[in-house]
């Protein structure tokens, strides 16, 4: 909470975190690893680096919890209640979320780039990616409203602006004034870095369900954002999510629980880390 204080953007890169690390080897912590001389980890996958933050925070709580109670508490644990506790701190949803996790022994570059769903991905293609976690279609579009609190880099949208296919430059399925003001913070060619653009504009770190509404306007920022109405079920998925926002939060949050216990390793399974970012020797 201290963290979300000072930075209210963090809640979306914890978030963010563990839906990256559950979906590479299931919610085991192997997000958290550094990569050594001879192994690239998660951490430096192309999904992954520089756009991943908040790593620091998770060391802050895992060095308070080693002092008090050495040995007990995973960091892939850890995530999950971070995750929890910026989704409590965004949207004023408080829920419960099992503990009991292992933490994993192996992290690879390889895997993040093959697991993740990348913004490119339309309809089909993320349907599969959630179904293969064992996530249904309707769970991938409510977990797709943490997209409320997030922020991108230009890279993540900018084909959609340029070069979207052989034949136009700018994706017809963009609203064209919103295409305007995008190309003003993401000229051609930009590779800066440092640039981000809240995928909520309108309300950036507040978790609300206008994530949905956007998108009702072609307002999505990335292609896998705007493929969530391509169909007149998941557009009618969009629409309730949009339009009763109780409804979409306690779906968000069961959608959130279920996704924090993809391939959790329990009982002997891995080890309690000492420190996040290194198995234990």
């Amino acid at each position: 909470m201290k963290a979300l204080q000072n930075d209210p953007g963090m809640a979306a890169g914890l978030v963010r975190m563990h839906f990256h690390d559950a979906f590479v080897r299931g919610a085991d912590g192997s997000v958290l690893i550094d990569s050594t001389s001879n192994n690239t980890a998660e951490k430096d996958a192309p999904p992954n680096n520089p756009s991943l933050r908040g790593f620091e925070i998770i060391d802050a709580a895992k060095a308070r919890l080693e002092n008090k109670c050495k040995g007990i508490v995973s960091c892939a644990d850890i995530l999950a209640f971070a995750a929890r506790d910026s989704v409590l701190y965004s949207m004023g949803l408080p829920y419960a979320v099992p503990s009991g996790r292992r933490d994993g022994r192996v992290s690879l570059a390889s895997e993040a780039m093959s697991n993740l769903p990348p913004p490119s991905f339309n309809l089909t293609q993320l349907t599969q990616a959630f179904n293969g976690k064992g996530l249904s279609q309707e769970e991938m579009i409510t977990l797709s409203g943490a997209h409320t609190i997030g922020r991108s880099h230009c890279s993540s949208f900018s084909n959609r602006l340029y070069n979207f296919n052989s034949t136009v430059s700018q994706d017809p399925s963009l609203d064209p004034t919103y295409a305007e003001q995008l190309k003003k913070q993401c000229p051609n060619g930009s590779t800066n870095a440092s640039v981000v653009v809240p995928m909520d504009p309108d309300t950036p770190t507040k978790f609300d369900s206008n994530y949905y509404k956007l998108i009702l306007a072609n307002r999505g920022l990335f292609t896998s954002d705007q493929t969530l109405i391509s169909t007149p079920q998941t557009k009618k998925q969009v629409q309730v999510n949009a339009y009763v926002p109780l409804y979409f939060q306690s779906k968000f949050r069961d959608a959130f629980v279920k996704m924090g216990m993809i391939g959790v390793l329990t009982g002997n399974q891995g080890e309690i880390r000492i420190n996040c970012r290194v198995i234990n020797s």
